[in-house]
């Protein structure tokens, strides 16, 4: 996924970042050692720590643990699968799963998928599965919550957290009628609530045209959930050609005067940071749907593991990764790290995490970016489904706003990868 977005997911006691062991690279087939290549962010220290030590007492091979930073890591992760001695177990955005298994760089996992996976959970593991063939495992994800402010809340006389698209709209207008507050911050390029819109509209940005993908923009489901997102931001005073990151909408929020607004449970550590005071007023909710019971859709960013390739030690990273993603060490990355795991059943290992419990609902239902290895250029700056949105809520209707980028978008899926 797009990082930023999962850095740290829990509200306290965030994800921290842990020292790299080892010199990287795998060192030949010996199966003394294996070079773990993870996210900076992604692997809590007491997980760390144990699953090394499981690691290294079942097999005697040293697990050599490198940090890499998401800065620049697609063409880094792509150059180390064609070397001769890749690293041999990485950590890959869900996003970006296809990218790599298109280029033959991942090891398939059908063997695994039928010895431990048989209820891994079907939104997450979508995302690991490309033409039909399981190319990694899925490790964790996150997704987006209500962040709102109690006091606000309070003060417009509601007593309860809506249960219902409709609810929330009328919580909202009541914010607007009794309080001086915003009743929600969402700029116009919040692109990854939009596509989570999308989601829950079962609406396709892509389609297949003359055996190539071309935008799907054009379609009534894109224009339905753009018009919720519509409704969403007439409750906003923010800028309909920004996005939820210019400005920082936690630093907004954190100056006390906004309802509400939509984004990773993370982000309230940002507005705390800008002012500590208002911790005691944060609260979180399950974005919800149509109708009570089932959430509005969300994009799911997260993380999957994968086998490179050309890894001399295919057994012995599978090995590990029964040890890391067994329910054990799931239960502890979700509870030590707020991430919501690859398993329905390990989810109440989130109790008393507030924000991720708000996430979780949701992910049944939720979904990512069309995953095609074409996507990747599409999101590239200026994302021209961002020029979409902010067209259409600048008054063009969703068809012209489509056709007005739709070139562009054309253009980037036909890049070559």
């Amino acid at each position: 996924m797009k990082r930023g977005l999962i850095a740290a997911t829990a509200v306290a006691g965030m994800l921290v970042s842990v020292a790299a062991c080892g010199s990287g690279g795998s060192a030949g087939a010996d199966n003394k050692s294996l070079t773990l290549w993870v996210m900076d962010g992604s692997t809590p220290p007491g997980w760390t720590k144990d699953v090394k030590a499981a690691f290294e007492k079942k097999t005697g091979a040293k697990l050599n643990i490198e940090i890499q930073k998401w800065n620049g890591i697609q063409q880094k992760i792509t150059t180390a699968l064609s070397e001769e001695n890749p690293p041999d177990v990485i950590e890959v955005g869900n996003t970006q799963t296809s990218a790599y298994a298109q280029t033959s760089g991942l090891a398939e996992l059908d063997d695994l998928k039928k010895e431990i996976g048989a209820d891994w959970t079907p939104s997450l593991n979508k995302s690991a599965v490309h033409q039909g063939k399981q190319y990694a495992a899925p490790w964790y994800a996150a997704n987006r919550v209500v962040i709102y402010n109690k006091k606000i809340w309070a003060e417009a006389g509601i007593k309860d957290t809506p249960k219902t698209r409709t609810e929330f709209f009328k919580d909202l207008d009541l914010i607007r009628k009794k309080t001086d507050a915003e009743p929600l911050y969402l700029p116009g390029q919040n692109w990854y609530f939009f596509d989570g819109l999308t989601i829950g509209t079962k609406a396709d940005l892509v389609k297949k045209e003359g055996g190539k993908w071309v935008s799907n923009l054009a379609d009534p489901k894109v224009a339905k959930a753009m018009d919720i997102y519509k409704q969403y931001q007439s409750f906003s005073k923010a800028p309909k050609d920004k996005d939820e990151a210019t400005p920082q909408q936690g630093e907004v929020f954190a100056k006390g005067k906004t309802g509400a607004f939509i984004g990773m449970g993370w982000e309230s550590g940002i507005a705390i940071k800008a002012n500590p005071k208002i911790e005691k007023d944060i609260g979180y909710f399950t974005i919800p749907g149509e109708t009570a019971g089932k959430p509005e859709g969300v994009f799911l960013g997260g993380s999957n593991l994968a086998v490179a390739a050309g890894s001399q030690k295919q057994d012995l990273a599978k090995k590990f990764l029964k040890i890391a993603l067994s329910d054990k060490y799931e239960g502890q990355l979700a509870a030590e790290g707020g991430v919501i795991p690859n398993k329905d059943s390990l989810q109440s290992a989130l109790k008393g995490n507030p924000a991720a419990e708000a996430a979780a609902p949701a992910v049944a239902g939720g979904g990512t970016t069309p995953l095609i290895p074409e996507w990747g250029a599409v999101e590239n700056p200026p994302n021209p489904i961002k020029t979409y949105m902010t067209a259409v809520l600048s008054g063009k209707s969703p068809m012209d706003a489509a056709r007005q980028v739709e070139g562009e978008f054309n253009k980037r899926l036909g890049q070559k990868q």
